[in-house]
């Protein structure tokens, strides 16, 4: 090496730039974002076609007429698995009332693993297979679990990144009743 001095001092700012990017891109992903860091923000829910866990096609139009909390989620994510609890408490919650839905729309994950995870957990609320992850790339899902505030007109009005607790889904919830962003 002719110039050692040259090389530490690319090797440091390579480093450098390298944490700025580390660091500065998780702070643009924080787990408590609201909807304003959705690209979706404001706008109408996306189309989308899934299937229900009995083989019920499930569709953009049955998010008609009814505050949504739509859920993305998998049996392999830790932080799935961390907020578990809390969605069917939040579930348990609401299920009585008519104007509310769940769904959990699950991305590529195995059909077996996912119907042997809802019933060793009683999962009530309605669970949906993404096989291809479609229906998760119209949300611009960026991970999982990411969770969807719906309003009855279809506006996609609230949203949380990571883990969410029942608090978390009030909120949510609240939002999609209202239309207006979490």
């Amino acid at each position: 090496m002719k110039h050692p001095a040259r090389w530490i001092a690319t090797a440091v700012a390579v480093v450098l730039v390298a944490l700025a990017v580390v660091f500065g891109t998780q702070i643009g992903n924080d787990p408590r974002a609201d909807a304003s860091r959705s690209q979706l923000a404001g706008k109408d829910a996306p189309k989308f076609t899934v299937k229900t866990l009995d083989g019920t096609t499930l569709t953009k139009a049955d998010l008609a007429g009814k505050a949504t909390i739509v859920n993305f989620w998998n049996t392999w994510c830790i932080p799935c698995r961390e907020e578990a609890p809390d969605l069917q408490a939040f579930y348990a919650k609401h299920a009585d009332d008519p104007d509310f839905q769940m769904i959990g729309i699950v991305r590529d994950d195995n059909k077996g693993a996912v119907e042997k995870w809802v019933k060793n957990r009683g999962d009530e609320w309605l669970i949906a297979m993404d096989p291809g992850g479609n229906a998760a790339l119209a949300f611009g899902t960026r991970g999982q679990p990411e969770t969807f505030a719906v309003s009855p007109d279809g506006l996609i009005v609230g949203y949380q990144f990571g883990p969410s607790s029942v608090a978390d889904l009030d909120t949510l919830l609240a939002a999609a009743r209202g239309g207006v962003g979490a």
